[in-house]
């Protein structure tokens, strides 16, 4: 079995979205280089740094599974009707959209939390890592111990408001092993170990 991580990119003051969802300037890192990353599965297109690149090569290769939360599925659109990567998606949602259900839904809608949600996701990624997004489904996640891996791309830079990644998480104290840190122009590649 895979890993469970947690992979965002975040401003220094913690922020991974702006007050109304907006992410364009922490994701300015994507088109900042001048080598071209392209995300699997899809027809997007990044130029980042050659480490950037390598680095996103690497660890985006090792997922075989997504779980995220209806807020996430809500404000993406349904990524186009299409899921990310073309990769296993699991919603939590204590209301699954009814339009969405049929068996030609590339989602698996789940209400059950967390815990059933991860577990699907690792089945359905087998030795591949299960990745986690939607931070209040990451809060839910640490505060159950179903993360094993942080990965953080740092931009440079102070949002001042928005969405905290680590917002929820009184009383749930939390020892990280740092693993990886590469530091770019634009961005820092940070990987901890959640320790257990």
């Amino acid at each position: 079995m895979g890993k469970t991580v947690a992979a965002f990119t975040m401003s220094l003051d913690g922020f991974i979205a702006g007050p109304n969802d907006e992410v364009g300037r922490l994701f300015t890192w994507y088109g900042s280089g001048d080598t071209a990353f392209t995300v699997p599965g899809t027809g997007m297109v990044f130029k980042v740094a050659q480490a950037s690149a390598d680095y996103m090569q690497e660890e985006w290769s090792k997922l075989g599974a997504v779980v995220t939360g209806r807020r996430d599925f809500d404000v993406s659109n349904a990524w186009g009707g299409s899921a990310f990567m073309g990769l296993p998606m699991f919603i939590v949602t204590h209301h699954p959209p009814q339009e969405w259900l049929g068996e030609e839904s590339p989602f698996v809608f789940v209400t059950e939390g967390v815990a059933t949600a991860v577990s699907l996701a690792q089945k359905a990624a087998g030795d591949k890592n299960v990745g986690v997004g939607g931070s209040q489904i990451v809060q839910q996640c640490l505060q159950a111990d179903l993360i094993d891996e942080i990965h953080i791309e740092l931009a440079h830079m102070l949002l001042g408001e928005g969405i905290r990644l680590f917002d929820n998480l009184a009383g749930y104290a939390i020892d990280l092993e740092k693993m990886k840190v590469i530091d770019m122009p634009d961005v820092t590649h940070l990987h901890f170990r959640v320790v257990k």
